[in-house]
């Protein structure tokens, strides 16, 4: 069962997602997710373009392609526990074809529904959308949520996710190198989040390539971007480091650009910018 601290928010948003995921097994039976992989697979081939890693390292703002310093994933979230409802309406589709405009090698999409106002239709409608705009040539689609049981991959993989979100908090080194595992036999990416050295050390010793730095505490929703500057040092060279959360300036971008990071990881700024583009290139350093 996924470790908690009593008492905090991401205590009673495991709890929830626990209540949740009952829930689902019995209105979508992981055998009907499984026949619907199965039966999307043929128009859903993943390709190249769509690995999140790729995007970073070798998309033509990547460090391979000699391009600038730092690859945006952009995300699409209606609501934070922090902050509320950020949009009245979220328009969804209509973002993340902004996203793309924009150059966003990848987007960040929250399914979690009760404290977030989010859900996987989201996830399934941009893939759809997406897909049928930019045949080939999209960005890679990330499940945003607290994911910790073999059928959330399922899920996932079912409504559109190119790669997934572990979060080092909530499982074991021998859970994350699982669903590590089943991800990769189901052709999706993990993105492994961290936020204290005892996450970094847990990541690494799992094998993670990926590696997402919460600057956010998730037990108190406190950011502070000084948390990817003290554990981006610990983490060796040859992984794909992304920081997350608390980014609204050129300035924070450049900071955690100086800090060694490959990518930044921004949503509130974006979905509460009265222009989102102009706000992309802002970040997009």
């Amino acid at each position: 069962m996924p470790g908690q601290a009593a008492g905090s928010f991401l205590d009673r948003i495991l709890a929830d997602k626990r209540e949740e995921l009952e829930r689902r097994r019995q209105k979508e039976p992981v055998e009907v997710l499984q026949r619907r992989v199965a039966d999307l697979s043929s128009q859903w081939s993943r390709g190249e373009q769509w690995s999140l890693v790729k995007a970073i390292l070798e998309g033509p703002r990547g460090p391979h392609a000699g391009g600038k310093r730092i690859q945006l994933i952009a995300e699409v979230k209606k609501a934070s526990p922090s902050k509320g409802r950020l949009v009245s309406v979220l328009e969804h589709r209509a973002l993340g074809r902004t996203y793309v405009i924009g150059g966003a090698a990848g987007i960040s999409v929250v399914t979690e529904e009760k404290h977030f106002q989010g859900s996987l239709e989201f996830l399934y409608d941009l893939r759809v959308s997406l897909d049928g705009y930019y045949p080939g040539g999209r960005p890679a689609l990330l499940r945003k949520d607290f994911l910790f049981d073999p059928y959330h991959l399922w899920e996932a993989r079912a409504y559109g996710a190119d790669a997934v979100l572990l979060i080092a908090a909530i499982l074991s080194r021998d859970e994350m190198a699982s669903l590590m595992q089943q991800a990769t036999e189901m052709e999706m990416e993990c993105l492994v989040e961290v936020h204290d050295e005892r996450d970094v050390q847990k990541a690494l010793e799992a094998g993670v390539y990926l590696i997402g730095i919460n600057n956010r505490d998730l037990r108190t929703f406190e950011t502070d971007l000084a948390v990817t500057e003290r554990l981006r040092p610990l983490i060796p060279d040859d992984r794909v480091v992304v920081s997350e959360s608390g980014i609204f300036t050129r300035a924070d971008v450049e900071r955690l650009a100086d800090a060694g990071v490959h990518a930044v990881l921004v949503g509130e700024a974006l979905i509460t910018a009265p222009d989102t583009r102009l706000k992309m290139k802002e970040l997009l350093i």
